[in-house]
């Protein structure tokens, strides 16, 4: 027989949303075990996202889990388009009221994991294989595992399963091989993303809009920078030599007399461009959260927010549930939560033909050089934009 373990809520995944989630439920005294297929030591080290709305530092910072992110982090609000041989400025924070958060996603987990394990106490579970969920529909639903150090089965006896477990997770499958739909989109693009060893060269997240490719640059630190450079999906990444790299670079960002920063590249991977979303969110007693029920390619850099977004909704359902005995918050989650998940959908859709569009053919390439224009001479257009682009006004 497997080892038995009783709770409330089974979380599964330590991610951003898995991680938040788990520490509201500890802090609010609603018992959880938390499991990750990966290692520790793994999850603390992948690289992520970078920027965090300010609704949700807001919101980690009801909870104590901001402190470093708000000693350390820096603040953006402004960011600038590179198009047709000039910069133009979008100063969103003059025009919402709000602005971002630069910190890595692997600092978060850092921080997260910090309080719920080694000051909390909470149970995690690392390195866990082969997890299955049974009895999703009962009032007693469980999760069973095996444990990576034994090979023993584990049995979690639970009220709620949490399913935070990403893309390639297990829990997603649950939902929609029992009558929920997947609806996904590829944009047809890729993108080359890149560490450099180099100092910024500019004080805001730079976009290049460029017939030969969309291309961008974002301050990761003092001394290493982030950049995207658009490419052919599934393109050889040998067939990207350094020497290659800063030419495309310098020749979709740079402007006269302002020429980019050169350094070592430290990383360099080639992401799919493509999004989809999972509905409901919901079956029997599994709720998703996070890249379980959601995807969003970095376009408009959404994808941790989202997760935290799930994360303390899902939360405040749970203790509706428990504290109070109303269960019309958990009824209503997937509902709340995909009328945000769509409207950010959107924006990545918008933003997708904005920055990729110059270098399609010619009639979607008038079409996005006209929403641009429009933006960048309509101060009605530029404040509905910064309020999607920074996530104005989200509840939280």
């Amino acid at each position: 027989m497997p080892s038995l373990t009783n709770t409330q809520v089974a979380v599964i995944g330590a991610g951003p949303a898995g991680l938040a989630l788990a520490n509201v439920l500890r802090q609010r005294g609603i018992g959880c075990v938390l499991l990750e297929a990966k290692t520790r030591e793994f999850i603390e080290g992948r690289p992520r996202a970078g920027f965090i709305e300010e609704w949700a530092v807001r919101a980690l910072e009801g909870h104590g889990l901001a402190e470093r992110l708000l000693r350390e982090a820096q603040r953006h609000t402004a960011f600038e388009f590179r198009f047709e041989g000039a910069r133009h400025l979008i100063g969103y924070g003059e025009l919402t009221g709000n602005h971002h958060y630069v910190y890595p996603q692997t600092e978060l987990v850092k921080d997260m994991l910090l309080a719920y394990v080694d000051k909390g106490g909470g149970d995690v579970r690392f390195g866990v294989r082969d997890v299955r969920l049974h009895g999703l529909e009962s009032a007693r639903p469980s999760v069973t595992y095996t444990d990576p150090v034994t090979g023993e089965r584990q049995l979690i006896d639970c009220d709620f399963v949490a399913g935070c477990d990403g893309a390639r997770g297990v829990s997603r499958a649950y939902v929609t091989e029992n009558g929920g739909t997947f609806a996904g989109h590829d944009y047809g693009v890729g993108w080359l993303a890149l560490l450099a060893q180099a100092p910024p060269s500019a004080e805001t997240v730079v976009f290049g809009i460029h017939e030969r490719g969309f291309a961008a640059h974002m301050a990761r630190s003092a001394k290493v920078t982030r950049y995207y450079l658009q490419c052919t999906p599934g393109d050889d990444i040998e067939g990207w030599t350094d020497t290659r790299v800063w030419w495309e670079l310098q020749a979709r960002l740079a402007l006269p007399g302002g020429e980019l920063t050169e350094g070592p590249l430290i990383e360099k991977r080639i992401l799919g461009m493509h999004n989809y979303v999972v509905a409901p969110m919901s079956y029997g007693r599994l709720h998703l959260a996070g890249e379980s029920a959601h995807l969003i390619a970095p376009i408009g850099a959404k994808g941790m927010n989202l997760a935290l977004y799930d994360a303390f909704l899902l939360a405040d359902a749970y203790a509706s549930h428990y504290v109070h005995g109303d269960a019309s918050a958990l009824s209503g989650y997937s509902e709340t939560c995909l009328r945000r998940v769509w409207q950010y959908q959107e924006f990545s859709q918008w933003m997708s033909d904005v920055l990729h569009g110059p270098s399609a053919e010619p009639f979607l390439a008038g079409l996005a050089k006209a929403r641009l224009r429009r933006l960048l001479t309509s101060r009605t257009a530029r404040t509905a934009f910064a309020e999607l682009y920074i996530g104005k006004d989200t509840g939280f």
